[in-house]
């Protein structure tokens, strides 16, 4: 009986830590896309994490085409603990028939989030900007 009690207790600690895992996964809360010169683009994310230092925190976030080709990423290397939300910058390149892209970011535990941000690009303007919800 008591084995099947410890049992019962490791199988509930599992759950309520894949819980509080699935609390913790990077939100991305806005993009800013800037064009430069020819292609290129200067793309700033805001993330949100509760970083707990080393042992998990948003390491990156990355920019695909609709199609789901990865255009550009950003690495993050280190925690940003009492930094939050926090905004990093990165420059790649957009062809012009790119009008719509998407933001995914990902922590060094968890992996990629289920959060996409949708950004339409204005290629007349060489801007986009796109906030969550």
């Amino acid at each position: 009986m008591h084995k099947r009690i410890r049992n019962c207790v490791a199988a509930l600690g599992v759950l309520i830590a894949s819980g509080a895992s699935q609390a913790s996964e990077v939100v991305i809360e806005a993009a800013e896309f800037v064009r430069g010169s020819g292609n290129e683009w200067r793309v700033s994310v805001t993330l949100r994490h509760a970083d707990t230092g080393w042992d998990h925190y948003a390491d990156g976030w990355r920019v695909l085409d609709a199609v789901g080709k990865v255009l550009g990423h950003r690495t993050l290397f280190h925690p940003h603990v009492n930094e939050q939300p926090f905004t990093r910058a990165h420059t790649l390149q957009i062809v012009p028939s790119v009008t719509r892209v998407f933001i995914e970011a990902r922590d060094n535990v968890q992996g990629w989030s289920r959060q996409r941000l949708p950004v339409t690009l204005d290629q007349q303007t060489g801007t986009g900007s796109a906030t969550a919800d």
